[in-house]
């Protein structure tokens, strides 16, 4: 079941409101006619779709039921004025035109000369209501004009305005939905532009690496026919010597780019799949794609060598467990999401690991990962696995430890290193959807970050053929 928004109202206060508009209703006095009309005004704007008919809906209601017309005029915010859409004497109209004179963008309603005129407003919002008063174009979405002015009551002045409220509040959602329509559209047009113009020319990378791989080829062909010539044509040795030891150089330096070019483009190429899959757009949250792995040798390892040169560039010694390493474990899960995980907890320990003096009387930078099985962590018979990566250094502050998990929160004093505060917000997010929890523990020389993931089944779990 997806999750609601958060609501900012208990169930008590829902039926304090029920109460106080149920008193609001009979104070009212509408008329059977104006209460019918609001009636089939509901009705018809859900029956519906288009904003084109809704227009209609909201002039041609008040024409069939009260006898006055009306026109509808919209604030467009690209041209920065009012203008005329819809009228009950002549409908939609073709292309919108300007609104005249004496129609004007305000709060409160006026009488023009044959008219009444009255703002639609927008829903209200947590935004006007905190901060107070806004510009007018960003608080009132139109004008709603009524007339003749001569048959309009002062009860119809009541009733029009809590009709147009209405509008408003209709007008609103729906202006809402269509921006979010177009907005998820163009997310999956984005999605398909990405795959196109990405992801698949990534793959071309593997081409060029495999050219790379045949020059390396050709350069070890040419070391060994050097060391041909020096024992077959009598060439100086000490010339060939200084060619073949620049030459096997260049070749071992070569080889080793080759590898981490292809670690790097794998490791990536993991990352754009798992991010940029057409169902999380699709589906509006991350959609994952598990499979049975082994959380060390396919997820921390490949994760912890991309880092390991940014560690000892930082002087930060890397302790590894021998029980990850010794005893594998598989876990099904998404491995491109997963890995993104250890990769943005390796990131943060990079830039926040911090030098100690250790219980040895010694001093320490490190950072260290494992994990621990835990009984019955979900639950009777529901076991769990936790996940650490440690980091000497001081503890985060209380204030630092409740929020560190939310998304654009960074740490007190870190101004200096890079970040944006999402890493951590993107790891609940991933841990969350596996079943899981995420968190943060302060420990004698540093500081601990885990999660933590059910265990399967003892029978789902695969033996490892080595």
């Amino acid at each position: 079941m997806s999750q609601e928004p958060h609501s900012c109202m208990d169930l008590q206060q829902i039926r304090s409101r029920i109460r106080e508009k149920k008193r609001s209703y009979a104070s009212y006095n509408l008329s059977p006619v104006q209460n019918d009309l609001l009636r089939a005004f509901f009705d018809l704007a859900q029956e519906f779709d288009s904003n084109e008919d809704f227009y209609r809906v909201c002039v041609a209601a008040l024409s069939e039921f009260l006898g006055l017309h009306s026109r509808l005029y919209l604030f467009d915010k690209g041209q920065e004025k009012l203008l005329l859409v819809c009228d009950s004497r002549n409908g939609l109209l073709a292309k919108p035109i300007a609104a005249p004179e004496y129609v004007r963008l305000t709060f409160k309603s006026y009488e023009s000369e044959h008219s009444l005129l009255v703002p639609i407003h927008c829903k209200p919002s947590a935004q006007t209501q905190s901060e107070g008063m806004l510009p007018v174009n960003m608080q009132v979405m139109g004008v709603f004009e009524v007339y003749p002015l001569g048959k309009i009551s002062q009860a119809d002045r009541f009733f029009l305005r809590k009709y147009v409220n209405r509008i408003g509040y209709n007008l609103h959602n729906r202006l809402i939905s269509y921006d979010n329509i177009r907005h998820l559209q163009f997310i999956n047009n984005l999605v398909m532009d990405i795959e196109h113009n990405v992801i698949t020319p990534n793959m071309y990378f593997k081409h060029l690496f495999n050219q790379l791989k045949a020059r390396i080829g050709d350069i070890d062909e040419l070391e060994k026919l050097i060391a041909g010539l020096k024992a077959g044509q009598g060439v100086p040795s000490a010339s060939c010597e200084l060619v073949i030891s620049k030459v096997s150089t260049l070749h071992r330096s070569l080889l080793e780019n080759h590898r981490e070019l292809l670690e790097h483009h794998a490791n990536y190429s993991l990352f754009l799949e798992s991010l940029f899959r057409r169902d999380h757009f699709a589906q509006g949250r991350f959609v994952l794609r598990p499979r049975k792995c082994s959380i060390d040798r396919e997820i921390v390892s490949p994760q912890l060598d991309h880092y390991l040169s940014r560690f000892g560039a930082r002087g930060i010694v890397v302790e590894k467990p021998e029980d990850m390493q010794e005893e594998e474990l598989f876990l099904r899960v998404d491995v491109g999401l997963l890995s993104q995980v250890y990769a943005n907890l390796f990131s943060n320990a990079v830039k926040y690991t911090g030098e100690i003096m250790g219980r040895n009387g010694k001093v320490r930078k490190a950072v260290a990962y494992g994990r621990e099985l835990l009984a019955d962590y979900f639950g009777p018979g529901k076991g769990a696995v936790k996940f650490n990566v440690f980091t000497t250094g001081e503890h985060l502050s209380q204030g630092e430890a409740k929020m560190v998990f939310a998304d654009g929160v960074r740490g007190e004093g870190v101004q200096a290193e890079p970040g944006t505060g999402h890493g951590l917000a993107f790891v609940k997010q991933v841990v969350e959807i596996h079943g899981g929890v995420a968190g943060y523990e302060a420990t004698e020389e540093g500081n601990n970050f885990y999660f933590i993931l059910p265990l399967p089944d003892p029978d789902e779990i695969p033996v490892d053929q080595g």
